[in-house]
């Protein structure tokens, strides 16, 4: 039997998956959710979400209900005395929010659900076919008598996590290695609450790390070195009491852990987040060590980046080369975070003493350093995250665009349209866009200093350019509203467009 079809089927409920259902359904594109699972789960891995995917999440008008529910943390304190500041990240959220995964999902499903996107539950996705015009999906309900049908849609977004149906069915390796078993995760409370800042603590007995949520809940995760025991393995809150005070010199008089698990820590990319109409994003496409907290802000980038491309080409209006531009900009980001969370998850397990002081001294020594802990702090928070540029373009372009200020507003609130904005000295800058005003807003800056910037619907400069030196080609800025935006409407531009703009 065949469903109705939809424009776009996102396979898992999860943040990644929901973020890119949103995206979607915000730019007007009939979504259907398929997962797995039958009813909502309350376990949750993820527990962070860092400055970068807030400011994404701002561009769509949820991030402050987000904030509202977690634990903003302006530090993290690693190994002992290293002190990672984010008070001055260049951001309107300067901070690591600590909030459990579930709520994260709740927020992205309201949005979801607003926007009319169709959730199925108990939706178990057992083989994929595609074609020059669509993909089918064979589903099996989970409950009642498992009938099995076939839904149609233009393309489909794989978000099922590291066990992906997804994957699984288009055949793709997932290349990568197990690097720690045997991690203990639990939320428990504290007779004696230790200061609310995330920290991470590494002795020869084993690695722990507290965070907390904020409503007198912490999240722990252990490894104990001299303990591994399979994923199926009960865990005890003995256990867990036990390496935290090995690790920590206290267990905080640890009790009542309204959840526990255990599991094992990968680092896995596939080589292609493209197969035809087919996308991997998130786990099913990259999957981490929990260091750092960057996995779920990688995969939610993930959909913000592929949503509004996958609603261009359902649209019929992007470019040739649109839709590849999401493995050229995003698998190297994964790469990175692979690099990223493996390395500081080695520096975390270090077993050995001696290697242990030379590690704390060296990040004592280089922590002193301005550049390096801005550094260090914009890659975990994903401020730092840019994409290619092709040579000679302005130092904006590919860079997440600031959230700067302009007449009646910022930025990231036109970006709530989910449409292009150029953000221009003057309004007669509208001219020149006005053949692609059905997907591209034209606002002023408040500042008449500040460069023309064509910013993407996910927050990225896509061009840029000094105002002198656009007023002498104002053909360049129509040039990149092409490349970016496609052809343009049938609508011829003006004689003021031609001349360049004035005041």
């Amino acid at each position: 039997m065949r469903s109705p079809s939809s424009d776009v089927i996102v396979v898992g409920a999860g943040p990644v998956g929901l973020m890119a259902a949103g995206e979607l359904a915000g730019a007007g594109i009939r979504c259907t959710v398929l997962e797995r699972r039958a009813e909502e789960s309350n376990l949750t891995r993820a527990f962070a979400v860092h400055a970068r995917t807030l400011e994404q999440l701002d561009a769509r008008g949820v991030a402050d209900e987000l904030v509202r529910r977690g634990q903003p943390l302006d530090a993290i304190q690693i190994f002992g005395r290293l002190r990672l500041d984010l008070s001055r990240l260049p951001s309107r959220f300067p901070f690591l929010l600590v909030i459990p995964q579930y709520h994260t999902e709740q927020v992205l499903e309201e949005r979801a659900a607003a926007l009319g996107v169709e959730v199925v539950r108990g939706a178990e996705v057992t083989g994929l076919r595609q074609d020059a015009d669509g993909v089918d999906v064979d589903v099996r309900a989970r409950d009642g008598d498992g009938a099995t049908d076939t839904r149609r849609a233009a393309f489909v977004i794989g978000a099922d996590g590291v066990r992906s149906a997804i994957r699984t069915a288009l055949g793709m390796p997932f290349p990568g290695r197990s690097v720690l078993r045997s991690v203990m995760l639990a939320d428990v409370k504290f007779a004696e609450p230790p200061e609310e800042i995330l920290t991470v603590s590494s002795t020869r007995a084993g690695l722990s790390f507290v965070a907390p949520f904020g409503d007198g809940w912490y999240r722990i995760i252990a490894w104990d070195r001299h303990r591994q025991l399979p994923d199926d393995a009960p865990v005890t809150l003995d256990e867990v009491r036990d390496i935290v005070r090995r690790t920590r010199g206290t267990d905080y008089g640890m009790h009542d852990a309204r959840w526990m698990s255990r599991f094992h820590s990968d680092e896995r990319q596939v080589a292609q987040y493209r197969a035809g109409r087919v996308f991997l994003a998130g786990d099913a496409a990259h999957v981490h060590s929990p260091a750092g907290g960057m996995g779920m802000n990688a995969g939610m980038q993930d959909s913000a980046n592929l949503g509004w491309k996958v609603a261009a080409a359902v649209h019929g209006w992007a470019p040739p080369d649109l839709l590849d531009s999401y493995q050229a900009e995003r698998h190297p980001v994964g790469r990175a975070v692979l690099r990223t969370s493996g390395g500081m998850l080695r520096a975390g397990i270090i077993g050995a003493a001696p290697l242990r002081a030379i590690r704390n001294a060296a990040g004592s020594v280089a922590f002193r350093l301005g550049p390096v802990t801005a550094r260090a702090a914009d890659t975990i928070s994903g401020l730092g995250i840019a994409y290619p540029a092709e040579r000679g373009a302005h130092p904006l372009t590919g860079r997440r665009a600031p959230d700067v200020a302009l007449e009646g507003g910022r930025l990231y609130e036109a970006l709530r349209s989910q449409r292009f904005v150029l953000v221009a000295p003057a309004a007669g800058w509208a001219d020149v866009a006005r053949p692609w005003s059905d997907r591209a807003d034209t606002v002023v800056a408040a500042a008449v200093d500040r460069p023309l910037m064509l910013v993407r619907p996910d927050g990225y400069v896509a061009w840029a350019s000094d105002r002198a030196s656009a007023e002498r080609r104002p053909s360049a800025l129509a040039a990149a509203l092409e490349r970016w935006c496609g052809q343009p409407a049938a609508e011829p531009v003006t004689a003021a467009a031609r001349s360049g703009p004035g005041d």
